[in-house]
C-alpha cells in the first residue's frame, strides 16, 4: 500500500512539474505558443533610456528583448544623436543620425525613431545600461525558437490591423515581440513604408558600406534577414546583456 501512494505522489508531482515548465507569466520563458505578458526571466519588467522613456520588455526563449522600438535621442553617455539631415546630407554622412517618420511626433511615440547603422555601430552605444544593440546572431536566435524564417515572423507581429496594413497575414504575436511597421528611411533621405514594412538593424557589418538586418511584412508571415546599405535608417531593439 505504502508503495502504491508513493508511485501516485511521484506521478502527481512529475505532472505539476511538468505543468509549471510552460510558463508564459511574466518573467517565464515562451516558446512562441501562446501569449507572452512579458517580463524579464528573473528581471525587471520594465527598462528606461537616458532620455527617461520607458520600454516594456518581454522574455523570449533565453533572451529578454523590448517590447517596443527604440526612441532615444542620446546616446548612453549623454552624447546627442544628430537629427532631421535633409536628404543630401543623410546620404552623405557615416555619422550616426536619426529621424523620426515625416518628421511627425506620433510616429515617434507609436514606432519610435529611424536611425543609420552609423548610430547602431556608435561605441558610445544606443540602449540602456545592462542593454545592447542585438547582433544578427542574436536574431538568428530569435527566429530559431520562433519556429525559423518561414513562420517566425507572425509569431513576431503585433496582431490585427491598428498598426499594420491589410491583410496582416498570419499576426499573432504569440512571442510578445509587438513587432511594428515603422517604415524606413531610404538610403537617399526619403521615407517609405510606415505600417506596412518593420525593419530593425543589428550591430553585424556585413561589408565596408553594409550590415545585416532583419524585416517583417504586411502580406506574409515570415522574417527576411538580408544586408543592407547602412545609410538606410531603420528601428532599434534592445536586447538583455
Amino acid at each position: 500500500m505504502k508503495t502504491t501512494r508513493l508511485i501516485v505522489l511521484l506521478i502527481v508531482t512529475i505532472f505539476m512539474l511538468n505543468a509549471c515548465s510552460d510558463d508564459n507569466s511574466p518573467g517565464g520563458n515562451n516558446n512562441g505558443g501562446g501569449n507572452n505578458s512579458g517580463g524579464c526571466a528573473g528581471g525587471p519588467t520594465t527598462v528606461t533610456d537616458i532620455d527617461g522613456n520607458v520600454y516594456n520588455v518581454v522574455s523570449i526563449g533565453n533572451q529578454c528583448w523590448m517590447k517596443e522600438n527604440l526612441k532615444v535621442s542620446k546616446y548612453r553617455n549623454g552624447d546627442p544623436i544628430p537629427t532631421n539631415p535633409n536628404n543630401t546630407n543623410w546620404q552623405n554622412t557615416t555619422s550616426g543620425a536619426y529621424a523620426i517618420y515625416n518628421n511627425t511626433t506620433a510616429n515617434n511615440s507609436i514606432y519610435g525613431k529611424l536611425y543609420n547603422w552609423y548610430a547602431v555601430a556608435d561605441p558610445r552605444g544606443l540602449c540602456p545600461t545592462g542593454w545592447h544593440e542585438p547582433s544578427d546572431a542574436e536574431w538568428t536566435t530569435l527566429r530559431t525558437h520562433l519556429g525559423g524564417d518561414l513562420i517566425a515572423g507572425g509569431a513576431m507581429k503585433e496582431a490585427g490591423l491598428t498598426h499594420w496594413a491589410s491583410p496582416n497575414t498570419d499576426a499573432t504575436n504569440s512571442s510578445g515581440f509587438s513587432g511594428l511597421p515603422g517604415g524606413y528611411v531610404k538610403n537617399g533621405g526619403s521615407y517609405f513604408g510606415i505600417g506596412e514594412y518593420g525593419n530593425w538593424w543589428s550591430s553585424t557589418e556585413n561589408a565596408t558600406t553594409s550590415a545585416w538586418a532583419c524585416g517583417l511584412y504586411y502580406f506574409e508571415g515570415m522574417v527576411s534577414p538580408f544586408a543592407i546599405d547602412k545609410r538606410y535608417g531603420y528601428s532599434v531593439r534592445c536586447v538583455r546583456d
